[in-house]
């Protein structure tokens, strides 16, 4: 199953890594406080955050694709990787919109060309999620 809609960064089968700040920028939260972003900015955009890459083993990394140059606006937390025009050849790994792509996937479907997880929005929820203090229950 193919679309002509799914950008052209995305490979036609298997995993590809694509070099971050070109095609897109991307910031990677892990495990449950990556899946508690996820779930939040699944809420408030009404099921469709934009693109979403997790790896299902290892460290269970989320990867949010924003568009690209947009992470240097921002000030990410701890425990917020950015990867983008502030870094220096970083890859990511993304996976094909159909098929098997073990370790990787799609969180909330395949991408579509031209629409990204809106940063600004990112920002406010990772910058919650993360700030939230050990031991002390978050809003999510």
């Amino acid at each position: 199953m193919t679309s002509n809609n799914v950008p052209d960064w995305v490979p036609a089968s298997g995993l590809r890594l694509r070099l971050a700040g070109v095609h897109f920028d991307a910031v990677r939260v892990r495990g449950v406080r990556g899946e508690a972003v996820v779930h939040h900015l699944a809420d408030v955009t009404d099921g469709c955050p934009g693109p979403v890459v997790r790896e299902v083993s290892g460290g269970r990394w989320t990867y949010f694709l924003i568009p690209p140059g947009s992470s240097k606006g921002y000030a990410w937390p701890p425990g917020a990787a950015c990867f983008g025009p502030c870094a220096r050849d970083q890859y990511v790994g993304i996976p094909a919109a159909y098929g098997n792509t073990y370790p990787l996937s799609w969180r909330c479907g395949p991408p579509v060309r031209d629409v990204f997880v809106d940063p600004e929005l990112l920002h406010e929820i990772v910058t919650a999620q993360l700030c939230v203090e050990p031991g002390v229950r978050g809003v999510f």
